[in-house]
């Protein structure tokens, strides 16, 4: 009898950064996925912050080896046979905790099996072994020709963003918050002058409330003549956590079916959420005073099963102008709060 069979591909995906209610930073990271039976492996894994050793900011003599490593054209970087398949997105230590899995050859076929979360030089797979996870088989061809395509690309380009306003402390401000978690920032009044190939490096364009009709249609004519797609942000608020959020919602050009969030409504005093596997998900409200102080409010932090939820939202905190982020390890959403 012919052995089962796993698809294997790859996909782009990322894990989101942002400025979190606390003040916390958590960093950006593009990575690339493994994508397995036509859904990505990380959303098999529940409720996971982590990427895999495939990260678009690694510099590109590790990237390759990464690739060749699961190849298995390298010995095995940990031991027993075992190989990193997601790890911490902070950090290179394998003691934050890391998915690892014995990757294998049978006959031309590769062969991923015994995952674990591990933490030390060596896994217990009684105690940390994901034992609804595999074993998973793939044909050699398929599996080879993914990772090797790898091999002849940068791995992902590097994420930038044009701001563009009248309010330059925000804008300052904002460009700080970006670069703090792994995003590039410029600003500029205009993009007219600017050359096509550095537009060409920019993946989204953020707007001030301030920046009027003629300037907007003036820029986005300047990325048309460079041929170049990119995210328009209209800014919802000057409010640096609320702004960043906007930006790597823009940036997330992935199709739904490999994201976790995928829906986010804001009206009546609740919010509707539609995640596609199991996670957690938080909810952060930020509200504009008559004076236009800015308020913020955690109002919901919980692990969401696959599906549509409604949460009702504390009525002080989305009174008046407000607006609502909604937050997974690898994907945000924001809304204004319909009034």
């Amino acid at each position: 009898m012919s052995p089962e069979y796993a698809t294997f591909g790859l996909a782009p995906a990322m894990r989101a950064g942002g400025v979190l209610a606390n003040g916390d930073y958590q960093v950006h990271r593009d990575f690339v996925d493994f994508v397995v039976d036509g859904r990505p492996l990380l959303f098999q894994l529940s409720d996971l912050d982590a990427v895999s050793p495939l990260a678009s900011d690694v510099p590109p003599a590790i990237f390759s080896e990464q690739v060749r490593s699961l190849l298995l054209e390298a010995g095995a970087p940990l031991a027993d046979g075992r190989y990193v398949i997601y790890g911490c997105p902070e950090c290179e230590g394998i003691g934050c905790g890391a998915v690892t899995a014995v990757i294998e050859r049978a006959g031309d076929d590769f062969v991923w099996r015994d995952f674990a979360w591990q933490t030390d030089e060596r896994a217990d797979l009684e105690l940390n072994g994901y034992h609804g996870i595999g074993p998973f088989r793939f044909h050699g061809g398929e599996y080879r020709s993914a990772l090797s395509s790898l091999l002849d690309s940068d791995g992902g380009a590097g994420r930038r963003v044009l701001l563009i306003g009248a309010r330059v402390a925000v804008l300052a401000k904002l460009a700080a918050a970006l670069r703090t978690i792994g995003i590039g920032a410029d600003i500029t009044h205009d993009a007219a002058d600017v050359p096509a190939d550095e537009l060409r490096g920019y993946g989204a364009v953020a707007f001030g409330r301030a920046v009027g009709e003629q300037e907007r249609a003036a820029v986005r004519r300047s990325f048309d003549r460079a041929e170049v797609d990119v995210a328009y942000v209209d800014g919802l608020a000057p409010v640096i956590p609320l702004l960043v959020a906007q930006i790597e919602h823009a940036l997330d050009r992935r199709p739904l079916e490999l994201r976790r969030l995928t829906r986010l409504i804001a009206a009546d005093g609740e919010a509707a959420v539609e995640v596609t596997s199991t996670c957690r998900v938080r909810l952060t409200a930020y509200r504009l005073d008559r004076l236009y102080r800015t308020h913020v409010h955690e109002v919901f932090d919980d692990i969401l099963e696959t599906g549509r939820h409604r949460i009702a939202l504390d009525a002080k905190a989305v009174k008046g102008e407000s607006f609502v982020v909604a937050r997974t390890s690898g994907s945000v959403l924001v809304t204004a709060m319909a009034r």
